[in-house]
C-alpha cells in the first residue's frame, strides 16, 4: 500500500484516474483507504437552478449524486443525501461568497467551490477549491500555453473551541499541469502535484472565516515558491545545461 501510494505521488495529474483505476483492480480491498488519499483531477458541473458552476469531488459526494454549495441540492436529484447543519450551511454560504472573492483577486477567474460538514470530535470540516483552466480554450491564457491547469483542495479540520481557542488542521493539495506548443519553443510539458500539512491553533476572536482564510493564503504563498523552486527552477537549469542560450555558447567557444 505504500509503495503504491508513492507510485501515486509521482504520476502527472492528468494520468491520475488511468493509474487509481489499474490500482483498484489490483488492490480492491483498499479502495475506500485509496479513494481517500488520492487527490483526482477536480471536474466540473452546472447548476441549473441558480446558473452556476461547481467543482465535484469526494467531500460533495453522496452515492453518484454531487451537492452545489450555492443551491444546496444533488445533481442528480437524491432525496436522503446528507446536509450541514442550518449554522454551518449558514457558514459555507458566506465561506463561498469570501472564497470567490480570493479567487478573482489570486487567480483573475476561474472556478472554486466550499464545502463543510460536521465532524465526530464536536468540530467540522471546510473544504475549500479551485480550479483554473489556463488552456488556449480557458479564460486567463498566458503566452505560449496551450494546455494547462492550476487545481488546489485545502481541507480544514476545526477541533472544538477551548476557552476562546481552536486547532485547525490544514491539509493543501496543488496539481499543475501545463503544454505549450510554438514553432520558435516547440512542445514543452510539465506537471506535478504538492502536498503540505499545517497544524494551529489560534484565539476565535475574528471568526472561523479569517483564522482559515489567512491559512490557506499563507499555505498557497508557500506552495507556490515550492512549485517555482522545484518543478520551474529545476527545469531551466536541466534546459540550460542541456542547451545552453547561444550568447553563452559563444562565450565559451576558444578564441581563433
Amino acid at each position: 500500500m505504500e509503495a503504491a501510494m508513492g507510485l501515486m505521488r509521482r504520476i502527472p495529474p492528468k494520468h491520475i484516474e488511468t493509474g487509481l483505476s489499474a490500482l483498484l483492480s489490483l488492490l480492491p480491498h483498499h479502495s475506500s483507504e485509496l479513494l481517500s488519499q488520492v487527490d483526482q483531477p477536480l471536474q466540473v458541473l452546472s447548476d441549473m437552478d441558480c446558473g452556476k458552476e461547481f467543482i465535484l469531488c469526494e467531500y460533495n459526494r453522496d452515492a453518484d449524486s454531487y451537492r452545489s454549495p450555492w443551491s444546496n441540492k444533488y445533481h442528480p436529484p437524491l432525496e436522503d443525501g446528507s446536509l450541514p447543519s442550518l449554522q454551518l450551511r449558514k457558514l459555507e454560504i458566506e465561506a463561498n461568497d469570501i472564497f470567490a472573492i480570493y479567487r478573482d483577486q489570486y487567480y483573475e477567474g476561474g472556478i472554486s467551490s466550499v464545502y463543510m460538514w460536521e465532524d465526530d470530535n464536536e468540530g467540522f470540516v471546510a473544504c475549500f477549491l479551485i480550479k483554473k483552466d489556463g488552456s488556449k480554450t480557458g479564460q486567463g491564457r498566458r503566452g505560449y500555453l496551450q494546455e494547462g491547469a492550476w487545481e488546489a483542495i485545502h481541507v480544514i479540520e476545526v477541533g472544538p473551541e477551548e476557552e476562546g481557542t481552536t486547532n485547525y488542521r490544514l491539509t493543501s493539495t496543488v496539481m499543475l499541469s501545463l503544454t505549450t506548443n510554438n514553432e520558435s519553443s516547440g512542445t514543452f510539458s510539465l506537471s506535478g502535484s504538492i502536498r503540505r500539512e499545517m497544524n494551529m491553533r489560534v484565539p476565535l476572536a475574528e471568526g472561523h472565516l479569517c483564522n482559515m482564510g489567512r491559512m490557506i493564503e499563507e499555505m498557497e504563498g508557500k506552495m507556490r515558491n515550492s512549485l517555482d523552486q522545484v518543478y520551474f527552477g529545476k527545469t531551466r537549469e536541466m534546459v540550460c545545461t542541456l542547451r545552453p542560450p547561444s550568447e553563452v555558447v559563444q562565450m565559451r567557444m576558444p578564441e581563433s
